[in-house]
């Protein structure tokens, strides 16, 4: 009986064998297509239950991830932050409410439109507000200077409102969200949405978009959108290491998670380092959040990734293949299955990857994507055909083909592994 039992084990692992091998001389085949000639590809695969290597293919060296770094954002999230995101620290003295912000982005934001501060702030006859508890830079390193007024680079700080952004459109009149900064915008054809270092903006009469443009959070301005939504009550004070006795809090923590993986939204990335620093220290700094997690949780990385940003606009990131897969194995064995894939994009149904990857009655992929110019990576699961979940992170750095050439070459390796594993 030990023979039999023996014998069938052995068989089946050579069968698992050969479908290993067979699935590797197909996938190195097609990785070995001129299409992959002049740039730089790896990836790797791997059964998270079995543990076994489906795939590798250059998975030890470094690449620029882009916005797969908003995975390692994701997962410092997932390790520090409660279940409802922390709004605000504050102390009350009588009549007199003292804030102290802990980087949620959430506040008064277009989508999320929360009103937590606002709320209980109503409650008190005098509103402090304390800045400057933060040690980040507005801009991150890395980032191209002349995206300074691009949707998509909104400055950090420590306490956001309205996203840090000024939101314009032009229907049937000019709108501007928060509209105290109406008078600050200006009709051009010509001119950039806004100057560089001042908070005027220009908007084209002939546009009928929305659009984002990114404010300077300096003082004056923090105190402007305050008065307007508390007059006579706000001060704005710089912050001098004041305890603070509680912590308010905002919206569902999966929300923002959600928001930020599928949309690809680089300032919620941002804001959320930041504010897994806020447990931490009072003091916000996305610098010693990245070193402490990369010095706990992520300590056994096999490569150490140079991590500067939370968003992944740096081109100073550099990943590995395999430490995305670490990560992601991380994930997987301490988030329930249905939680973390409603947190990630789907193939063919949301985020980022809506438009690619198309399961035939379900999603088979749920990954982040990585786009800046000349590079793409997508990381995350995959469901095979047969049931089963792999981890993979497929990075391509340094092409002169359009992305979507990329993703097209992309699409048949994954669609091969689902088919055929």
């Amino acid at each position: 009986m030990f023979k039999k039992v023996l014998f069938f084990f052995g068989f089946i692992l050579i069968l698992t064998g050969c479908k290993s091998a067979k699935i590797t001389k197909e996938i190195n085949n097609h990785l070995d297509t001129d299409f992959y000639e002049n740039q730089f590809s790896g990836l790797l695969v791997v059964n998270p239950k079995t543990k076994d290597t489906i795939f590798n293919q250059n998975s030890d060296k470094y690449f620029s991830p882009a916005s797969n770094t908003k995975i390692v954002t994701l997962f410092t999230a997932l390790q520090v932050l409660p279940d409802s995101i922390p709004a605000f620290k504050y102390a009350v003295d009588k009549d007199t409410i003292t804030i102290l912000g802990t980087g949620d982005p959430s506040f008064l934001h277009n989508y999320f439109m929360d009103s937590t501060a606002l709320n209980l702030a109503h409650n008190y006859a005098k509103v402090n507000i304390l800045i400057n508890n933060i040690t980040d830079e507005k801009l991150g390193p890395g980032w191209a200077w002349e995206d300074y007024d691009t949707y998509f680079s909104p400055e950090r700080s420590a306490f956001p409102m309205y996203g840090n952004v000024v939101t314009i459109s032009n229907k049937d009149s000019l709108l501007v969200y928060p509209s105290i900064v109406k008078n600050k915008v200006q009709y051009s054809e010509t001119e950039r949405p806004r100057k560089l270092d001042k908070n005027e903006f220009y908007y084209n009469p002939k546009s009928k978009r929305e659009r984002e443009i990114p404010f300077v959070t300096d003082s004056t301005m923090i105190v402007k959108l305050w008065h307007e939504l508390l007059p006579n009550k706000v001060t704005v004070k710089k912050y001098q290491g004041e305890k603070m006795e509680a912590i308010a809090y905002s919206i569902p923590s999966d929300s923002l998670y959600k928001r930020m993986m599928q949309k690809s939204d680089n300032h919620l990335a941002e804001q959320m380092l930041l504010l897994a620093s806020s447990t931490l220290s009072d003091t916000l700094s996305s610098k010693n959040m990245r070193k402490f997690v990369l010095e706990n949780q992520l300590g056994s990385l096999k490569q150490q990734p140079r991590w500067v940003d939370g968003s992944g606009l740096s081109r100073y990131n550099l990943f590995t293949p395999m430490s995305f897969v670490q990560i992601l194995s991380k994930l997987y064995a301490e988030i329930p299955q249905e939680r973390l894939f409603d947190i990630f994009p789907a193939g063919g149904e949301s985020g980022t990857i809506k438009r690619y990857y198309h399961g035939k009655e379900a999603p088979y992929i749920y990954a982040k994507s990585g786009t800046f110019s000349n590079n793409y990576s997508l990381s995350g699961y995959l469901i095979t055909n047969s049931g089963e979940v792999l981890i993979f992170s497929f990075m391509n750095n340094h092409y002169r083909k359009s992305s979507t050439e990329i993703k097209k070459q992309m699409q048949v390796v994954l669609e091969y592994l689902r088919d055929n594993y």
